[in-house]
């Protein structure tokens, strides 16, 4: 089995402290932030941060639906790890400082894919369609934190 990779990024006109609390809000500020591909999403221990367990479905294409059951972890200032229960799948998030007022967010999932021609479409496929999902949280997180 290969590791698959899908990493993302966006500057937002927003300080890097703030940015990240609104990300590790996962009972209030997160769930705003999702797109139509996450369901029944819910927060089954803590919420703010480190020693949160949240769930969630994510349906990556119209077939695949993926259960989620994640702890978040604070490993170092500015980053929550994301460890899913139900698979290989690890995503971190990542907020620096980017100047003045602004800061980078970089967000990567990695999971150990499927071997066969199976695993050669998920790897050639499966991180420009995962990019594309986060793209669009990280849009939604640049709209409520530039507000």
């Amino acid at each position: 089995m290969a590791q698959v990779e899908a990493t993302t990024e966006r500057v937002i006109a927003a300080d890097a402290e703030a940015v990240f609390d609104a990300l590790a809000d996962y009972s209030g500020t997160r769930p705003k932030l999702l797109t139509e591909h996450f369901s029944e999403y819910e927060v089954r221990e803590g919420g703010d941060g480190e020693g949160t367990l949240v769930h969630w479905k994510l349906q990556a294409t119209s077939k695949r639906v993926r259960d989620c059951l994640l702890e978040v972890t604070e490993p170092t200032d500015g980053e929550l790890v994301e460890k899913d229960r139900n698979s290989s799948m690890v995503t971190t998030w990542r907020v620096t400082p980017a100047g003045e007022g602004k800061s980078r967010v970089v967000v990567t999932s990695v999971w150990n894919g499927a071997g066969g021609i199976g695993g050669f479409f998920e790897r050639t496929f499966a991180p420009k369609g995962l990019g594309r999902i986060y793209d669009a949280v990280l849009a939604n997180l640049a709209a409520h934190a530039e507000k």
